[in-house]
């Protein structure tokens, strides 16, 4: 759990840190459409050459990035696992009983894990080229339409931030409280699957009760700083969009209306 990247932020000078957090938001809700309209391996392809190109600009080492994948490991196997056995097809490769591994079924499993891993790396770009603060700004900015129908943009934003910037933190936690308590003689890797999942008990009190002091702890520092929502708030740096930011968007929506257009060309 502690190879959770999501959430984390890498500091360093280039181009990509150094954009609006407004338009790194847009261009990642672009950059996950665009690759829902992916179907075809052409589209996938320009999808892996893009992140590859944000990844060299924005100066991240690749190793945490990838490192990140490791967290969603099961979740990748179990996607692959659905698509290749439960996908119909003519061309069958092999079968099991009523299990069939098709080339259809081979194909969209190999599809579901690139559209996956592309996913999580876009999003952890984000992350790690912006700071929290930068995120609960961009995210306030982009929901201040919606304060004329009395919704509470900059509390949403505060929310959502420090619920991504705690992600790390308690599994930060987890980690040492699962070798605390194997430590203390503890097994989580044996028994039935009723017998692990009692074991997980020691696990989520402690985990819950830290959550909560954590939690406790920050609404106390904010209202020791008088924190008081955006009443009457003014910020230190205003965000402007110049041209670094307009070119990239240009060339977020360039890569969308071509992934479109992989779609049916």
């Amino acid at each position: 759990m502690t190879r959770i990247t999501i959430g984390q932020f890498y500091p360093t000078n280039s181009v990509i840190h150094r954009l609006d957090p407004r338009v790194k938001l847009l261009g990642t809700i672009f950059y996950i459409t665009a690759l829902l309209f992916a179907n075809h391996f052409a589209g996938y392809g320009i999808a892996v050459l893009f992140i590859a190109a944000l990844v060299k600009i924005s100066k991240v080492p690749p190793r945490l990035l990838f490192r990140g994948l490791r967290a969603i490991l099961f979740i990748l196997v179990f996607a692959a696992s659905i698509n290749l056995f439960l996908t119909p097809g003519e061309n069958i490769l092999v079968q099991f009983g009523f299990l069939r591994i098709t080339i259809e079924g081979v194909i969209l499993a190999i599809q579901m894990i690139l559209r996956l891993v592309l996913l999580v790396l876009g999003s952890t770009i984000l992350t790690l080229t912006t700071s929290p603060i930068q995120l609960t700004d961009g995210i306030e900015s982009l929901l201040s339409p919606l304060k004329r129908l009395k919704v509470p943009s900059h509390d949403i934003a505060m929310m959502m931030t420090i619920a991504l910037r705690f992600i790390p933190t308690l599994a930060d936690e987890t980690e040492k409280i699962i070798k605390a308590q194997k430590a203390r003689g503890a097994d989580f890797d044996t028994g039935s699957l009723t017998k692990r999942a009692k074991s997980l008990i020691p696990i989520l009190v402690p985990l819950f009760v830290s959550a909560f002091k954590r939690a406790d702890e920050l609404a106390t520092a904010m209202e020791a700083r008088c924190y008081r929502g955006d009443i009457n708030r003014t910020k230190m740096k205003q965000m402007k969009i110049i041209r670094t930011d307009i070119f990239a968007m240009n060339i977020l929506i360039f890569f969308c209306i071509i992934m479109i257009l992989t779609r049916w060309i």
